[in-house]
């Protein structure tokens, strides 16, 4: 199923504006409330076409209701442009039942304020190459809705540790040293709730956990007008299978947790420790990234802007020769600071 949101005054495709939050129509300058939609006030475009799959499902065909070409969409696509007139297409066959998300957060950047955010954080990296930080080569900036799941878990762990305090004391001319020793247990029982992780294998996991995080109270119920003028995708591994990523993490959260709560010792030795963590829930939202592709000395960078916030992640060319001079700047104060402590301290001057 095909859908692409017509404007009732001009016919023109519609598309999400991120700024009023409302379908928008650019050529007469009509937008409609989302929730309208909803409520069956504004009916978008439908039309059902038969699809063909090519190569074990990898690739299937759908045909653009604007200008009848067919589009050729991979298994994993949920929205899209067509690529002859441009015109915003919605697969709403690959958002009904399993596949349908619960909720989504909007795009609350538009793709002009992303660009212009985007060259001003180059401008302002002090160890990028000076041509990388003029900007001026984005090859492609795309805004898409990513598939994550959120998950809320119980967390129950156990930790057994050794601890010791030193003091130290003189005694006539002898400096006498008493060590005492603790056994110490902690135990911990805790919730966690709204814990994401991206769900598309297109997607490097450590990039998108750079964007976190998302303000889940811009979070809306899921509505398809929402992903028109957007790509988006939907989820390529379940949440069973994404559950791994999730114990490693709130593993991590309860370790810290426990850790913060040992203190006062000289010394802490871990004996034994248990993390045991159930998934209560998870929910399939969708979250907006515009993905920036930029090319710069015969390489693509590729960089990722939560499409909510701004925030930036990316690995960008490093500007060599200033690394190493800034890193001996640092070495030699470093230097002079400990020469000036010592000769402060009553140390030998060398």
């Amino acid at each position: 199923m095909v859908i692409q949101y017509k404007c009732p005054d001009c016919g023109a495709d519609m598309v999400f504006d991120s700024k009023t939050g409302r379908l928008y129509c650019d050529s007469c300058g009509r937008s409609e409330v989302i929730d309208d939609y909803k409520a069956g006030e504004f009916k978008p475009f439908e039309e059902h076409f038969h699809t063909s799959a090519f190569d074990g499902d990898e690739v299937n065909q759908y045909q653009c209701n604007n200008c009848g070409a067919i589009l050729l969409t991979d298994k994993d696509t949920t929205a899209t442009e067509c690529s002859f007139c441009g015109a915003p297409i919605i697969l709403g066959d690959r958002l009904s039942g399993v596949l349908a998300p619960s909720k989504v957060i909007p795009f609350a950047i538009s793709k002009k304020e992303a660009e212009t955010a985007f060259k001003k954080w180059c401008r302002h990296g002090f160890f990028m190459p000076k041509g990388f930080k003029q900007a001026d080569r984005i090859k492609n900036l795309t805004g898409m809705y990513v598939p994550f799941w959120l998950y809320d878990v119980q967390g129950h762990g156990e930790v057994f540790a050794h601890c010791t305090r030193i003091h130290r004391h003189d005694e006539g001319d002898f400096i006498v040293t008493k060590t005492h020793h603790y056994d110490v247990y902690r135990k911990i029982d805790a919730k966690y709730n709204n814990i994401p992780a991206d769900a598309s294998e297109k997607m490097p996991d450590n990039l998108m956990d750079k964007l976190e995080p998302f303000d889940y109270s811009g979070m809306k119920n899921f509505n398809t007008p929402y992903l028109a003028g957007f790509i988006s995708e939907k989820y390529n591994y379940t949440d069973k299978e994404m559950f791994s990523r999730i114990q490693e993490r709130v593993t991590g959260y309860m370790e810290e947790y426990i850790a913060s709560s040992i203190t006062g010792y000289s010394s802490v030795h871990t004996v034994n420790h248990e993390c045991h963590i159930m998934q209560r829930s998870a929910e399939y939202v969708l979250f907006p990234v515009w993905i920036v592709y930029y090319d710069y000395d015969h390489s693509e960078y590729t960089f990722a802007m939560n499409g909510q916030t701004g925030k930036i992640a990316g690995m960008p060319p490093l500007n060599k020769a200033k690394a190493i001079s800034s890193m001996a700047a640092v070495t030699l104060l470093l230097f002079i600071i400990c020469r000036i402590i010592t000769v402060l301290m009553g140390g030998p001057v060398l």
